[in-house]
């Protein structure tokens, strides 16, 4: 049953909200009785929302967020705007740096009362990775256009489906000998769900959000080490894994084709962890959850037997 609240019946417009972290936003806030507009290069990508969502309560807008016309007409009428468009891919500058200052812009004179920018923890204008450099730049864009944005940086976010879990998932079944990259960095990953409410709450009371910038990581601090080997274990699969050393890692994220990009290389490498110096979950009243609750439940199908790994062994 739909929750009743300040964003009953008015219109978010999800900026990028066809994505991993976006299809949870978008479920977070139709359980608010909002009405969505999902703006996205690919919007089909999001179909599988259409039965979570009464009559008319959900659109689908294709949008080239490098264009301001697109960008504009998509912003029409927003109550609420949630820009959470990032990519490894292409001109990062422009797609998350100058692209939120253009959203930001087009919120503003939409005349939304709040705005919700999806940064990420790492976000540092000097940084090597193009990926931090431009999330710093859309920051900084966004609150130029929109003071009272709100700022909302998550550590590496995990879901069933997300990319990096799935990805040692699929790895550690499949081969008995695996390298690990940056094996001594230090995650804390944050659940996809918790991440979602925290920023559909931003986004219904910017009263209380609007203006700050929070840093959202999970309550568990974990190596990339102790994540391959938790994924085996939860696999029941036994796994010999080698620390890889930074230049090789490095060399091996620079080939073409590879599953790790650099710039995902150089933000892996400096680990991901809230700084401390931005409030948390805490003012969300949200208490995060860890990755055992659900790991040893999403590896069921990557064990030899799948779900049935239990009755085969007894």
């Amino acid at each position: 049953m739909a929750q009743t609240g300040p964003l009953q019946d008015k219109l978010v417009v999800l900026f990028g909200g066809s994505g991993f972290i976006g299809i949870h936003v978008a479920q977070a806030l139709l359980d608010r009785g909002a009405r969505l507009r999902i703006a996205s290069r690919h919007p089909e990508d999001a179909w599988r929302l259409k039965p979570l969502a009464n009559l008319g309560q959900i659109q689908f807008a294709r949008c080239d967020v490098l264009r301001e016309d697109s960008v504009r007409a998509c912003a029409a009428g927003a109550d609420a705007v949630v820009n959470l468009v990032g990519s490894f891919d292409g001109n990062l500058k422009k797609l998350m740096g100058d692209a939120a200052g253009r959203i930001a812009r087009a919120a503003r004179d939409a005349g939304a009362s709040a705005l919700v920018q999806v940064s990420a923890i790492g976000a540092d204008a000097e940084s090597e990775s193009g990926y931090a450099a431009a999330k710093a730049r859309g920051e900084l864009l966004v609150q130029e256009a929109f003071p009272e944005a709100t700022i909302v940086r998550p550590s590496l976010v995990f879901g069933e489906e997300d990319g990096l879990i799935a990805l040692f998932a699929g790895l550690i079944r499949s081969f008995p000998v695996l390298p690990v990259f940056a094996p001594e960095a230090k995650l804390q990953p944050v659940y996809v769900d918790d991440v979602a409410e925290a920023i559909a709450t931003a986004a219904a009371d910017a009263a209380a959000h609007g203006g700050r910038t929070y840093e959202l990581g999970g309550p568990e601090t974990l190596t990339v080490m102790e994540l391959n080997r938790r994924i085996a274990e939860a696999q029941r699969r036994k796994r010999s894994f080698v620390p890889m050393p930074d230049f090789a890692s490095a060399a091996f994220a620079m080939l073409p084709g590879t599953p790790m990009g650099s710039d995902q290389w150089l933000m892996l490498k400096q680990g991901n962890r809230p700084s401390g110096e931005h409030p948390g979950f805490k003012p969300f009243g949200i208490e995060p959850k860890p990755l055992g609750l659900f790991l040893d439940r999403w590896m069921e199908r990557y064990r030899k037997h799948g779900r049935f790994a239990g009755r085969v062994a007894a």
